[in-house]
């Protein structure tokens, strides 16, 4: 099959355009979000190619085809354009045939190597999670497909369906929109925050320690910030939570935009820099080793928007008592601006070899930015010549 042998789904593709615009599917999620193309005031029209989105895959960047199996929904979710009774919505639908005949199609034109998937929900929760498992079945066995697939789990699957979409998907998302029941209801009022959501998540960690043989996909889950009065303690304390109890790979942070014609299209929109510094604060977290605890929150639990939450920390902490990058652990490392997991690396594997003895070395290392460590670092008990000069 090719692009020209059925151009009725490539056509209901092109309608559906840019769907998953606020639906973040790889490593680098605000790189995802390609700018919407100018149009005539009133033109709806819309081109393949904004269905197609670069990600960062474990495999590497890839060219995904990111779509719904139906932008019909019977929940009537307040933030969503494909909500229940929206007029403004078209609602478009492919079956779970077509979907895999159009990926086909498309990865043999060399157009895309990956696909996400997600639905409006019909008839059911469970009957909704059929198809989007039933399609990507079709995509791996009839047509042996063995790229990048990321999958949507919809709220209160059944725990077989969460097994087999973990078999046949590199990565699964749950939505868990906001970090509390309260928060939630402010949100999607239908949904159940525990009993829906956060179970799924639960049982795909429970999932994977009773299959530890069979390689199944990884969990991640997406929050909509701040249309629910939510403070970034709330959403960074549940997402630490979810990396240790739960395998949870990644968080996505998505600042809440006003749809027309939804329940909250006169709430204001969410800045972009603090889903910047959640995305950033996340990091720490999950990959340096800081505690919620550890990060600058104000008193009313929300992270400065102009400042790097690690240089923050670095500041308060390090300022006054740098880190000796000849003597000093892995995890201490990481806690200085400028070095991250490979760079610290690095800088053990060169300690073995030699001495390190100013900023020079460390860009030699492949640290792209060490004046930024420079302020918090010694080498062998002596600052370097950048930091002398700042005291």
């Amino acid at each position: 099959m090719n692009i020209r042998s059925a151009p009725d789904v490539f056509t209901r593709l092109t309608r559906m355009g840019d769907v998953t615009l606020f639906e973040p599917a790889g490593d680098q999620p605000q790189a995802e979000r390609k700018p919407r193309s100018a149009r005539p005031s009133g033109d709806q029209s819309h081109s393949l190619e904004e269905c197609i989105s670069s990600v960062a895959t474990p495999q590497g960047a890839k060219p995904i085809l990111k779509s719904m199996l139906t932008t019909a929904c019977e929940r009537n979710c307040f933030y969503c354009p494909f909500r229940a009774g929206r007029a403004a919505t078209e609602r478009i639908t492919i079956t779970p045939d077509e979907m895999a005949k159009a990926l086909d199609g498309l990865a043999a034109a060399r157009k895309v190597d990956g696909l996400f998937l997600s639905s409006g929900i019909i008839r059911g929760s469970i009957t909704t999670q059929d198809k989007l498992i039933d399609t990507v079945e079709i995509i791996r066995q009839r047509y042996h497909y063995r790229g990048y697939i990321h999958l949507k789990i919809m709220p209160g699957a059944e725990k077989d369906q969460l097994y087999r979409a973990m078999q046949l998907a590199d990565r699964v998302s749950v939505n868990l929109e906001a970090p509390t029941q309260a928060r939630l209801e402010q949100l999607a009022p239908k949904k159940d925050f525990a009993r829906e959501l956060l179970a799924m998540l639960t049982l795909a960690a429970d999932l994977r320690r009773e299959h530890p043989h069979e390689r199944l996909a990884r969990t991640v889950t997406q929050f909509v910030v701040g249309a629910a009065g939510d403070t970034d303690l709330e959403l960074l304390a549940l997402t630490q939570r979810l990396h240790q109890q739960a395998g949870l790979v990644r968080a996505y942070f998505s600042a809440f935009s006003p749809v027309i014609h939804t329940p909250l299209e006169n709430t204001p929109p969410t800045d972009p820099q603090r889903e910047f510094r959640l995305y950033q604060s996340s990091f720490l977290l999950r990959d340096y080793g800081f505690d919620v605890e550890d990060l600058p929150f104000s008193p009313e639990g929300v992270l400065p928007t102009d400042r790097d939450p690690k240089l923050v920390w670095a500041e308060a902490n390090l300022a006054h008592h740098p880190v000796d990058v000849m003597t000093a652990e892995r995890r201490e490392l990481l806690r200085v601006p400028g070095i991250g997991p490979a760079s610290a690396d690095a800088i053990l594997s060169a300690r073995r070899r030699g001495r390190l003895g100013d900023v020079s070395d460390l860009r030699r290392l492949g640290i792209r930015a060490p004046e930024r460590a420079a302020p918090f670092i010694l080498f062998g008990g002596r600052r370097p010549p950048v930091q002398a000069a700042l005291w």
